[in-house]
């Protein structure tokens, strides 16, 4: 069927046709997918339109023509034509089409998905990082994805472990804590502690006496847990310690992240082996009734190396922001603790500067792989010694090998998310989770579930996900997941 359009198009039409003529060429029309009937629809009401807009503009034909005009024309014609009607993606930018929608409305169910868990087997030791992750990163691994995720929600269970009794004891040891953890097949086996080597002027606690365990010298900072199922054991080719630890919580962990200055190693033989003083402070430092946080890590992965004599093990060691650094003072102390320790590895998320280019070359020399997700926005990935370069031993260098994900490229997260929400846990997760390659940053197929974030970053959640999620009855209530005795499985 032909129409004529130079015979029937008055001349106001005939110059948005003219203009578009070249991209109707090269394009597949819509018309051509539908049906006979559906085809037959949407020709007659170009018709009726046609007709309608001749009778219309025979009474205007000698107004002057502008591009105002032309452009209420344009949206005229269009609305005639009911485009939406053969196309769900041309709607308007706010309308989601079914399956975009059914897939938001999965991501938000607070029935949590099950990742298939592919078997490592012999590759276990390339994914620990013995290459330093050679050929895994750019694209990501699909396995070593999730391996990441698994990793990052154990120190989402140290947060939960803490924020769950935060406050310590004032004349007794502290009794053990349960701890829900990310999978059923490890067991904790030990509670770690941090102490502060500063505490707080007298006056505050007089001027604020309500504080609690937010002026507390020593608190909860995680847990060492190891695999204690065989089929997991089998699956992951060998049995994996883990050792997990929350970022600042605590007014005095807060003012130890500022003590900026870089400080000697205890008992290093290089006197320019150097990290931060609070960092250090927070390693080294006993409690009142707790032993220090070094101390603790040693005495448990001594015992453990012991008891599973002869087996192949692994420790891997996870944190975030104070937890990552503190991470690279735990796996420096463990690494020489034994004469034959197992392969060691550190994977921490938005963790700051620690030490200097001597620290790095010390981890280095005692073979302990690092591996640290960065978010691109984060800044306190950037600090401290921001304003000083690295080529000296009174600066600051990073340590290990960099996966970068980038707060931008998530299609859920505003592109101009603040700080928190760029430092954030769950935000570092919901990333990793998404990438696929520095060339497709986000992938479509990304399954974790959106409840955790919107909850928790609800501003800065693009306001048409929050707004569908309204319209999907998740109010603000509903989204406040409770936390099971094992958390689900992390997604591939």
């Amino acid at each position: 069927m032909q129409i004529g359009v130079n015979s029937t198009v008055p001349a106001q039409n005939l110059l948005v046709f003219q203009t578009k003529r070249a991209s109707f060429k090269c394009r597949k029309s819509p018309l051509n997918s539908l049906s006979t009937e559906s085809t037959r629809k949407h020709l007659s009401n170009l018709e009726k339109l046609l007709q309608k807009t001749n009778q219309t503009d025979s009474d205007q034909v000698t107004k002057p023509l502008t591009n105002g005009s032309i452009s209420i024309k344009r949206k005229g014609l269009l609305e005639g034509l009911k485009l939406w009607d053969i196309k769900p993606e041309m709607k308007a930018a706010e309308e989601m089409s079914p399956s975009h929608l059914n897939r938001l409305q999965r991501l938000l169910s607070k029935t949590m998905e099950y990742s298939p868990r592919n078997n490592l087997g012999s590759r276990w030791r390339e994914y620990h990082g013995c290459n330093d992750w050679s050929g895994l990163l750019d694209p990501l691994d699909e396995n070593l994805r999730r391996e990441v995720v698994r990793y990052g929600e154990f120190v989402q269970a140290a947060y939960h472990g803490f924020h769950s009794n935060p406050a310590m004891p004032v004349d007794e040891a502290p009794l053990p804590r349960h701890v829900a953890l990310p999978d059923r097949s490890y067991k904790v086996t030990k509670s770690l502690y941090a102490t502060s080597s500063v505490g707080l002027p007298k006056w505050v606690d007089d001027m604020a006496p309500n504080l609690g365990w937010m002026t507390q010298r020593s608190s909860w900072i995680g847990f060492v847990a190891v695999c204690d199922d065989r089929r997991e054991i089998q699956r992951m080719g060998r049995r994996d310690i883990v050792i997990a630890l929350r970022g600042t919580a605590t007014c005095l962990e807060w003012t130890e992240n500022f003590r900026a200055q870089l400080v000697r190693i205890p008992g290093s033989d290089d006197s320019n082996e150097r990290v931060e003083c609070g960092f250090l402070s927070l390693h080294e430092t006993r409690g009142a009734h707790v032993p220090s946080l070094a101390e603790s890590v040693v005495q448990e992965v001594q015992r453990l190396i012991e008891m599973y004599k002869g087996e192949t093990l692994s420790i891997t060691i996870t944190g975030h922001s104070l937890g990552a650094a503190l991470s690279l003072l735990v796996a420096d102390e463990i690494s020489s603790c034994a004469p034959q320790v197992p392969p060691v590895a550190v994977f921490s998320f938005g963790g700051p500067r620690v030490g200097n280019k001597n620290f790095v070359q010390r981890l280095n020399q005692k073979n302990v792989k690092v591996l640290r997700i960065v978010n691109n926005q984060d800044l306190i990935t950037r600090v401290p010694g921001v304003f000083i370069g690295d080529n000296n031993s009174w600066a600051y260098t990073h340590v290990g090998t960099e996966l970068r994900v980038d707060t931008k490229m998530s299609p859920y997260l505003k592109p101009d998310a603040d700080i928190s929400c760029c430092h954030d846990l769950e935000a570092y997760l919901h990333l990793v989770d998404g990438f696929s390659s520095s060339n497709c940053p986000f992938r479509l197929n990304a399954k974790r579930s959106l409840v955790k974030l919107v909850n928790e970053q609800r501003s800065n959640v693009k306001q048409l996900y929050t707004h569908k999620a309204l319209s999907l009855n998740l109010d603000r209530d509903r989204l406040n997941v409770p936390i099971p005795s094992c958390l689900p499985s992390p997604s591939r």
